[in-house]
């Protein structure tokens, strides 16, 4: 405790077995560090693993992640990991038993990202039709016909004025309607971790819950 840096590697099978990747550096040390498990990483991101520091009145969380360019679910990254699922009762594990722990595969926390070409207009806005009169003939113009022309010029401009905030109006609602959309993927992923989170304390303390019962009754001397 007390460092400001923080380096991960990668430990390989081939020489030279570990890789540095990346490091975390702040001006303030840490007090005291914990790490989420593997179950509650984000694999969408390429995140290895979540470092909780520890400041004088605050959690820092501190991401680490592996820079990858595929959009796939990068298993070498996220082999099986321990899950929630005890591989032994209480009662068998003061009895003597041991197991190894059930694991799980991290590829169900995987989401296939959104097209990076979608578009964010629902539908293109229909432009106003505007008809070309043809000019008369300048031997058979008129004045009735010259007049007819005049009136009719400033009604055509009025209606393209008009249109033009019709226009923009339709490509402000289709890019609120997107960042309202993007604003929900991200609530929804913030609400998904939460949620990850809390079923691993429900688990956890559930599991304090029946170990402390046993302990009870081993110092009763009900065992």
């Amino acid at each position: 405790m007390g460092d400001c840096t923080i380096r991960y590697f990668e430990v390989t099978d081939e020489s030279p077995y570990v890789h540095f990747i990346s490091l975390y550096s702040s001006k303030e040390p840490q007090r005291g560090a914990g790490f989420l498990c593997k179950r509650g990483v984000d694999v969408n991101k390429c995140e290895i693993a979540r470092f909780y520091k520890l400041h004088e009145r605050k959690v820092e969380p501190i991401s680490m992640t592996v820079p990858r360019k595929s959009d796939l679910f990068q298993g070498d990254l996220y082999p099986d990991t321990a899950g929630l699922e005890p591989s032994l009762l209480a009662e068998d594990w003061i009895a003597g038993q041991d197991a190894p722990p059930i694991l799980i595969s991290l590829s169900s926390g995987y989401v296939a990202p959104p097209s990076k070409h979608r578009d964010t207009l629902r539908g293109r806005p229909k432009l106003p039709l505007q008809s070309t009169n043809s000019a008369p003939p300048a031997t058979a113009a008129s004045t009735a016909t010259a007049a007819a022309t005049a009136t009719a010029t400033p009604v055509t401009r009025e209606t393209d004025v008009g249109d033009t905030p019709a226009l923009a109006k339709v490509v402000q609602e289709a890019l609120a309607t997107d960042r309202e959309r993007k604003e929900e993927d991200q609530l929804s992923e913030i609400l998904a971790e939460v949620r990850a989170l809390k079923a691993v304390v429900m688990a956890q303390g559930q599991r304090i819950d029946l170990l402390e019962r046993q302990l009870a009754r081993i110092e009763d001397g009900d065992v």
